[in-house]
């Protein structure tokens, strides 16, 4: 199953909570470099989110702007069916499933319905297993 890269963002370490849309990231084994994140938790290094998780908000009257779900990187097919342990490849980076995405009082802010719209559609967390950068538009095999 194939997609591609529709967005990319990190998160910047201010007080506003800033994230910022990029065009590239470089990733390596602690996560991405230049993320708030970055060499704090293996197992929730990357958060990727799909176009299907802003559907679902829409379809229930919720305008959310890309990246608002805190996703690090957005594609255009839906991954969530996919197991701990397993691959997502992106250009020459390989990512590991590590677990699902667990809900927080974030989106709540958004949207009081969101929470429960979004209980397992809101994304998943993944590990960097091949060091390298990924782009916009790249292709994202599953």
């Amino acid at each position: 199953m194939q997609g591609k890269i529709i967005s990319l963002y990190i998160s910047k370490d201010d007080k506003n909570k800033t994230r910022e849309l990029k065009d590239e990231l470089l990733l390596d084994e602690n996560g991405i470099v230049g993320d708030k994140f970055y060499a704090k938790d293996e197992q929730r290094a990357i958060l990727i989110s799909t176009l299907q998780s802003y559907e679902i908000a829409r379809k229930n009257n919720i305008e959310l702007q890309d990246g608002a779900l805190g996703e690090n990187i957005l594609i255009d097919i839906n991954p969530y069916h996919l197991l701990p342990g397993e691959k997502i490849y992106i250009g020459d980076a390989v990512l590991e499933i590590t677990q699902n995405c667990t809900l927080c009082k974030g989106l709540a802010t958004l949207s009081p319905k969101l929470p429960k719209l979004l209980k397992k559609d809101r994304g998943i967390f993944a590990k960097v297993t091949k060091s390298t950068s990924i782009k916009t538009g790249e292709c994202v095999t599953l």
